[in-house]
């Protein structure tokens, strides 16, 4: 028997809960700047994460590394402000939390003072517990991220499927019920075998959103800038193009170039 769809005014951590538990599906995209996140959020998007891929996307550098917790708390700032319906998500940068849990609490408590977000999100299991357990003590809502953790990229160094085998699927299993023990309210795994991450989904109470980790998990989360297209060069087996802007963009400058060279633009009706 299938359950109604409830809408949803505002979207917040236990509304995610709800969602899992009546079997709806997350969706979740990534946003870095206010005009983005106003139409990502006015579709009716339920998460948006403000990621540290904006090291890639916005600032290209090659890996999530570089960026930092000032330019974070930027993005996130830029991202609030538009916002009307759906929870942001703030990925805690590299170096602001992995190695003293004090460090941790400050780093989140300033996203959150600084930005408004609602929640942060951190890569890893066990090694980071101590951190969670601190920002979870000060009522800082916490994401997980298990699999491919993008900011350890120099310990794998590849960006190849994760936990293929047994060792670490075992260990990745014993990482997401220790998230949920600890208290966070959704974990998300990337590039994880699809069996194993809709094993995990089905062991926890709160929502698995996956990247790369098929479609038995609770929901699904793209970078923005990959699933419209405009980041043409980057073809992962995740990913599904909804548009192609990057040729659309291309096609539209050059039309303006040539407009403007021939006088074209702008014309009568375009001017004062």
């Amino acid at each position: 028997m299938s359950t109604a769809k409830k809408e949803y005014k505002r979207i917040t951590v236990k509304s995610l809960v709800e969602m899992k538990r009546n079997g709806e599906k997350i969706s979740m995209l990534t946003a870095y700047d206010y005009t983005m996140a106003k139409i990502v959020d006015s579709a009716g998007i339920d998460v948006i994460l403000v990621g540290d891929s904006a090291s890639n996307v916005m600032a290209g550098h090659e890996t999530t590394v570089p960026i930092t917790l000032d330019q974070m708390i930027y993005h996130a700032s830029s991202v609030i402000r538009a916002i009307q319906r759906c929870l942001v998500v703030v990925d805690l940068p590299f170096g602001s939390y992995q190695s003293d849990p004090k460090e941790a609490l400050r780093s989140a408590i300033r996203i959150m003072k600084e930005s408004g977000a609602h929640s942060i999100k951190l890569e890893g299991g066990k090694e980071v517990k101590d951190s969670i357990k601190k920002i979870l003590n000060a009522g800082i809502p916490v994401m997980g991220h298990l699999g491919l953790t993008p900011q350890s990229i120099y310990k794998f160094g590849t960006y190849t499927v994760r936990a293929k085998e047994e060792e670490e699927a075992e260990k990745l299993k014993e990482d997401a019920l220790l998230l949920e023990k600890l208290g966070c309210f959704a974990i998300v795994l990337e590039k994880v075998p699809a069996k194993l991450a809709q094993e995990v989904a089905e062991s926890i109470s709160i929502p698995v959103i996956g990247i790369g980790a098929g479609a038995g998990v609770d929901g699904q989360v793209l970078v923005t800038h990959d699933m419209i297209g405009m980041t043409h060069e980057f073809h992962p087996r995740f990913l599904r193009r909804y548009l192609n802007l990057y040729d659309e963009m291309t096609n539209a400058f050059e039309n303006y170039i040539s407009d403007v060279k021939s006088v074209d633009f702008p014309n009568e009706n375009e001017q004062y």
